[in-house]
């Protein structure tokens, strides 16, 4: 397990392995993705796998990126999380296992309702601008 972590932590940045590796978050409104407007796919910051398009991207006025739906349901998988004594899903890169965020019933109802909050180190972006 040594090993293992010893790779993360040479491919990502601290706050990345903290985030992605260790299940921490970012403080809201200060992610460089939480109000972008560019076009492209984000992908996994650790892994590379491509999991939400901009245009399914949307302001939802929490301080995160904030998305109604991944590329593929097999991207990404959750889990029960029941830490900081909240009950919440927690979002999994599904190749590298590692963590993303949290998704939520609060989303766009027209868009199936739910809201993937996502912390900006968890992820890399790929323009198509």
């Amino acid at each position: 397990m040594e090993a293992f972590n010893k790779d993360w932590k040479k491919k990502l940045t601290p706050e990345q392995y903290r985030i992605l590796r260790e299940k921490g978050t970012e403080p809201a409104f200060t992610g460089k993705y939480f109000d972008s407007k560019e076009k492209g796919m984000y992908t996994c910051a650790g892994c590379g796998t491509e999991l939400f398009s901009s245009d399914a991207q949307y302001d939802s006025g929490s301080g995160w990126p904030s998305f109604y739906d991944p590329i593929s349901q097999d991207v990404v998988k959750t889990e029960h999380d029941e830490s900081h004594g909240m009950n919440r899903s927690e979002v999994l890169c599904s190749t590298c296992g590692g963590h993303l965020g949290h998704v939520f019933p609060d989303g766009p109802k027209e868009k199936g309702g739910k809201r993937f909050c996502i912390n900006s180190e968890s992820l890399k972006f790929d323009s198509k601008e």
